[in-house]
C-alpha cells in the first residue's frame, strides 16, 4: 500500500480510531493485524515470507537464549542468518547471479523471473539485528512471538525504514499508548511535510531527469542539470517516506529514529554518510565494520573494512554492476579521504562542501543509470559539449518548467523546518495551520497529476 494512494487515506484513519477505541491490551493486536494488511495490499503471496522469516527467527533468538554452550548459541545465530540471507540472496540477488554467471561462460544471460518481495532488504537488516543483539546479550529476547512480529512488520517503516533496532522500536511496542497532544502536533506536521516533499518536489523533478537520461548522448552540462534534479529528487523522495513513517508512527504514541539530517550539508564524505539513510549507516557500522575491525587496526586492515562496508552497501541498494560499482565508488573515495584527513590534508570549508557535493553527483550518475553502458557514456559524457551551444541545449532539454522546480526545490531544502519545537504548546494553532497548508498543496498536487508514483527506495 503506497502511502500516496488513496488506500492508505482510508486505511490510516480507521487504524488511529480502532487504537484509540481498543482497550490497552488489544493495541499491539490491532498493529499487528493492521501491519499485515498493509503488507499484503502490495502482494499476498509475500505475507508467508514475512510471517515464516518472523517466525524462524524468533525460534533460533530463543534456543539462542536457552543454550549454553557457544557453540550451540553460534549454530542457531548461523541458521538465523542463512534464512534471512538466504530469502534475500534468492529473490534479490538470484536473477542477478544466475545472468551474470550464464553470461560469463555461455555469452548470454540468462534471467530468473522472481518478484522482488516489497521491503525485504529493510526487515530482513531489521531482523538480524534483533537476532545478533540477542547472540551478544545487548537486548534480552523477545518470549511473546506477537510483539516481535509486530516489531518486525510495524507498517509505518516495513518497507522503506527506518531500519529500527529492538532496544528503540521493540521496547516501546510493550508499552503502547494514546498519543500526547504533542505526539499528534508533530506527527501531523512530520506527515504534512512527508507528503509536501514526495508531492511538490520530488515527483516533479522526476520528469526532468527521465527526459534526459533518456536521450542518446546528453552532453555534460545537461547531466550535470540532471544529476543535480536528481541528487534533490531522491533525498525529498527518500526522506519524504522517512517523514510519512515518523509521522505516522508518532500519531500512535511511537518514537522512530532519525533517518536523515541535512545530508548536503557535509563538508566531508564521512559527515555525508552519518546524514545519509542514517539507521542503514548505523546498521553497516555495528554489524559490519566494527566487527571487521572497524577504525581501530592498521591502515590496510582500516582501508579493507571501509571497501567492503561500503560494497556491502551497494549490493544492498540494489542487483545490478552498476550499484556495486556506486558502492565500490564511495569505499574508494572515503579510503582516499581517510589517507589525507589523517595527514593533515584539509580544505577551507567552502571548498570540502564542494568537493562533497561534486563526489556524491558523481556516485548518483552511477546509481541512476539503468546499466553499465549507460553509466560509462553519462561518466564519459561530462566532459563533451561544454560550449554555448551545448549549453543552450541543456537548457532547453531542462526547460523553464524544469530549470523553476529545481530552483523552488533548492529554497525549501534550505528554508523548510525539519520539526516543530517540541514542547511548545502555544504553537498548537500554527503548527495545525501550516501542517493542513502543505497538506493541501500536496494532495492538490497529487489530483492535479492524476497519478500516484511509488516511492524509489521502493525497489530496493
Amino acid at each position: 500500500m503506497n502511502f500516496t494512494a488513496m488506500e492508505f487515506v482510508c486505511f490510516f484513519p480507521v487504524v488511529l480510531a480502532l487504537y484509540r477505541l481498543l482497550p490497552p491490551r488489544w493495541r499491539w493486536v490491532e498493529l499487528l493485524a493492521a501491519s499485515y494488511f498493509f503488507y499484503g495490499i502490495f502482494n499476498p503471496w509475500t505475507v508467508p515470507l514475512l510471517a515464516g522469516t518472523t517466525l524462524i527467527t524468533w525460534l533460533c533468538a530463543k534456543r539462542i537464549e536457552q543454550s549454553k554452550r557457544p557453540a550451540a548459541r553460534k549454530a542457531w545465530l548461523l541458521l538465523a542468518g542463512a534464512v534471512c540471507l538466504g530469502c534475500l540472496g534468492l529473490f534479490k540477488y538470484g536473477s542477478f547471479v544466475v545472468g551474470s554467471v550464464s553470461w560469463l561462460f555461455i555469452g548470454t544471460p540468462v534471467s530468473l523471473s522472481l518478484l522482488l518481495p516489497v521491503g525485504i532488504s529493510f526487515y530482513t537488516f531489521q531482523t538480524l539485528s534483533y537476532v545478533i543483539d540477542v547472540y551478544r546479550g545487548s537486548f534480552p529476547c523477545e518470549h511473546h512471538l506477537g510483539y516481535y512480529a509486530l516489531f518486525i512488520s510495524f507498517f509505518p517503516q516495513l518497507v522503506a525504514g527506518p531500519i529500527e533496532r529492538p532496544g528503540n522500536l521493540l521496547s516501546q511496542l510493550h508499552r503502547l499508548s494514546l498519543p500526547t497532544g504533542e505526539d499528534l502536533r508533530q506527527g501531523g506536521w512530520r506527515l504534512a511535510r512527508g507528503y509536501f516533499k514526495k508531492v511538490v518536489l520530488a515527483d516533479q523533478l522526476a520528469p526532468v531527469v527521465d527526459q534526459v537520461y533518456a536521450l542518446a548522448q546528453p552532453g555534460g552540462p545537461a547531466i550535470v542539470l540532471a544529476t543535480a534534479c536528481f541528487a534533490l529528487q531522491i533525498y525529498f523522495d527518500f526522506s519524504a517516506y522517512s517523514e510519512i513513517a515518523i509521522g505516522a508512527a508518532r500519531l500512535l504514541g511511537v518514537r522512530l529514529m532519525e533517518n536523515f539530517d541535512h545530508p548536503y550539508s557535509a563538508a566531508s564524505l564521512r559527515e555525508f554518510w552519518r546524514r545519509w539513510h542514517i539507521s542503514l549507516t548505523g546498521w553497516f557500522t555495528d554489524y559490519l565494520y566494527i566487527p571487521l575491525g572497524g577504525s581501530r587496526c592498521s591502515a590496510l586492515r582500516r582501508w579493507r573494512n571501509l571497501l567492503l562496508v561500503f560494497l556491502a552497501s551497494g549490493l544492498w541498494h540494489g542487483a545490478a554492476w552498476h550499484f556495486v560499482l556506486w558502492g565500490t565508488f564511495h569505499g574508494v573515495c572515503m579510503v582516499v579521504e581517510d589517507i589525507a584527513r589523517r595527514r593533515g590534508l584539509r580544505l577551507p570549508h567552502p571548498l570540502a562542501r564542494a568537493a562533497t557535493l561534486a563526489v556524491v553527483g558523481v556516485g548518483w550518475v552511477l546509481f541512476r543509470a539503468q546499466d553499465m553502458t549507460q553509466a560509462s557514456e553519462l561518466l564519459s559524457g561530462l566532459f563533451s559539449a561544454w560550449t554555448p551551444a551545448g549549453m543552450s541545449v541543456a537548457l532547453q532539454t531542462v526547460g523553464a518548467a524544469g530549470l523553476a522546480q529545481l530552483v523552488l526545490t533548492l529554497l525549501v531544502y534550505r528554508l523548510l523546518p525539519e520539526q516543530w519545537p517540541e514542547g511548545r504548546s502555544e504553537r498548537t494553532a500554527p503548527v495545525l495551520f501550516y501542517t493542513l497548508l502543505l497538506t493541501g498543496i500536496a494532495w492538490l498536487g497529487l489530483a492535479a497529476s492524476g497519478q500516484q508514483s511509488a516511492f524509489l527506495y521502493f525497489q530496493f
